[in-house]
Parts: structure tokens; C-alpha cells; sequence
């Protein structure tokens, strides 16, 4: 079985030049902590500062997200640039290294997807741009096996504005043809929302059976914190069916080209006051992805004209929802996972 979780992405925002050297730094700062060779940082110093300053030159409300996945071989850096407008005319031209609108001198978007380890790229022309690079520490045989497995899944926590720590927290655990994710939100931010969301996440990692009967489980242990949000689905890719429980405002969508559909929770706080709960069962189609958000993230956001996102690695599904849904105020989690199959091609 393998269990999946990540720590919280730093946010910065891009709109002036200066902001570029703040980005380079922490981005120095975080391969370092993660042992990070000097070639290594070196590569994602570059991807950072060219990311950071096309968000600069070109882009309307850029920000950039930094954040540190853990692994056998070192972990990874991942960096995700998002902007609201005003979108890429030409994506693939843009790509092609050494193709610059303003003359700079890191050679454009060709660079990033030379310098990182894995690059993706989506923009819709008047409606902003999304990119996920991610600089690994080393190749590891671990990564190419991944590639195997029947789900693909991405996420992005944010703390609250002037926080250190987050109060929402997410993870998978995957077993063969299914997968089940939990997000969590406890309640309010800061020190005490994260060891409520904490708490969950340990009866996640653990316990078995429905997902009813772990948030119920979960309950139990959690009635010493302040209390939490939490919604579990669980995934089978052999019957094509999803299982989703859950208490409180976590939201929960089942979205594919022709359907969207909404995954209903229970009104309650786990650790607090909770009815009775139950799962409820869902087909999950072919080509359907499956998204889980805190109350972080304005609840009726929509991919009406970029339908294209849906074949697009998770993570970036995620930051494209993320930069326009971010209420800004609150902790915020959304999560993307759909078949691995479901990719689709590199522009």
C-alpha cells in the first residue's frame, strides 16, 4: 500500500521584478533542507527565475507556488505558475527554447521545460496560464515504476494569510485498483485547526474499512481538538464506482466533459457533533477526475471554456482552480485524482 501526503506550498505573488529574487531565494532555501546537489539547485534556481519573471513581464495577479514533495531519492521540488490573464496565443511556439516575446535572457518557456525534470503546460487566451515544473533531486528507478500505478493524483494546501502552519491537510493511500483521499479542515486556522486536521489524517493512515466508519472512528479520537471538516472518497478503478462520505464543507465534485456532478456531505463537525453517517456510491466514468476542496476555495468555480484541462496532470488541474477560486482569507486544500490513462498529450 502506498500512502501519499504533502506538506503545505509556499505562496508568493509575481507582479513586480523584485519578487523574482524572493522566489529564487526560498526556492534556494527549500532544495537545500531537501539535500539538493549544487547542479540540482541549480536547475531549479533557473526554472524559478524564469517562471517567476514571465509572471512579472507578462501575466495579471501571478503567483508562484513552491512546494517540497518527499521521496526515497532526495524529493522534489515542485513549482507552479499561475496568472489569470491574459493567457498564451501560441503555447507550443512558446515552448520552443530560446523563444522570448520580450528579449530575455533565460530563453523563455523552452527553458523550463529543458531545466525540469517533468514540465506541464496549460493556457486558455484571455483566461490565464497554469505550469507545474518539478526539479527532482536525483532520478530514482521508484519514479519510472510510479507510472504503473492506475491513479493519478495532485494536490495544493495553503495556510492562511499570516500563518505558519496549515490548518487543512490531504492525503491518498493507494492499494492496487483503488485509492481512497481524505481532506481535512479544522476549524478556524492556525496551531489548534492543524492538530484537529492532524488527528484525522492519523485515522486515515491507519484504519480500514468504509469510509463512514473511518470518519466515525475518526470522531471518536478527535474529540479532545477543536473539531474538523472532513470528506473521504474511495475509488475503485476495476468496478468504476466511487464511495464518498463526509462531515461538514468539504466540497466534492465528480467532473468530466459531460457531466459534473456534486458529491454531498453531512452537515457536522467531526470531533464535535456528527449524525449519523453513511457512504454514498457514485459510477465513476472512464475519463472522470475527481475533486476535493476546502472551504478555502469558492465553491461554484467552472472549466466553462477550458475543457482541455481535464486531460492535464493533476496538480496543475488543481492550481487552475486554485488561482481564481482562492477566497485568500482561510487555509485552503483542493486535491485532483483521475485514472493515470487519462493524461494526455504534452503540447
Amino acid at each position: 500500500m502506498e500512502i501519499k501526503a504533502m506538506g503545505p506550498h509556499l505562496a508568493m505573488p509575481m507582479i513586480e521584478p523584485t519578487q523574482v529574487g524572493e522566489a529564487r531565494r526560498a526556492a534556494a532555501r527549500l532544495t537545500h533542507e531537501m539535500g539538493f546537489d549544487e547542479l540540482a539547485s541549480g536547475r531549479a534556481a533557473l526554472v524559478v527565475t524564469e517562471l517567476g519573471t514571465n509572471l512579472a513581464k507578462h501575466a495579471r495577479d501571478g503567483m508562484l507556488l513552491l512546494g517540497c514533495i518527499p521521496g526515497a531519492a532526495g524529493g522534489t521540488l515542485e513549482v507552479l505558475s499561475l496568472d489569470q490573464g491574459p493567457g498564451i496565443a501560441d503555447l507550443r511556439q512558446s515552448l520552443v527554447d530560446g523563444h522570448s516575446t520580450q528579449g530575455s535572457p533565460g530563453t523563455g518557456l523552452g527553458a523550463v521545460r529543458r531545466l525540469a525534470s517533468e514540465a506541464h503546460f496549460f493556457s486558455v487566451p484571455g483566461n490565464g496560464t497554469a505550469i507545474v515544473a518539478r526539479i527532482h533531486a536525483k532520478p530514482a528507478p521508484e519514479r519510472v515504476l510510479a507510472h504503473g500505478q492506475p491513479f493519478s493524483v495532485g494536490g495544493i494546501r495553503l495556510s492562511a494569510p499570516g500563518e505558519t502552519v496549515c490548518g487543512d491537510n490531504w492525503a491518498v493511500r493507494m492499494n492496487g485498483s483503488k485509492a481512497r483521499v481524505m481532506v481535512a479542515d479544522g476549524l478556524g486556522h492556525g496551531p489548534l485547526a492543524a492538530e484537529a486536521s492532524q488527528a484525522a489524517m492519523q485515522v486515515f493512515a491507519t484504519a480500514d474499512g468504509a469510509p463512514h466508519a473511518v470518519l466515525e472512528r475518526a470522531h471518536a479520537l478527535m474529540r479532545s481538538t477543536r473539531g474538523a471538516a472532513v470528506a473521504i472518497a474511495e475509488l475503485d478503478a476495476v468496478a468504476h464506482s466511487l464511495l464518498f462520505a463526509g462531515a461538514g464543507n468539504i466540497a466534492g465534485r465528480l467532473l468530466s466533459g459531460v457531466d459534473d456532478r456534486t458529491l454531498m456531505s453531512q452537515h457536522g463537525t467531526l470531533g464535535v457533533q456528527i449524525r449519523k453517517l453513511a457512504d454514498t456510491s457514485y459510477p465513476w466514468p472512464e475519463h472522470a477526475m475527481v475533486v476535493l476542496h476546502s472551504d478555502g476555495i469558492n465553491s461554484r468555480w467552472n472549466i466553462d471554456g477550458a475543457l482541455g484541462i481535464l486531460q492535464q496532470d493533476p496538480t496543475l488541474i488543481a492550481g487552475w482552480l486554485l488561482r481564481s477560486g482562492l477566497r485568500g482569507r482561510d487555509d485552503a486544500t483542493v486535491v485532483v485524482i483521475k485514472r493515470a490513462q487519462a493524461r494526455g498529450p504534452a503540447p
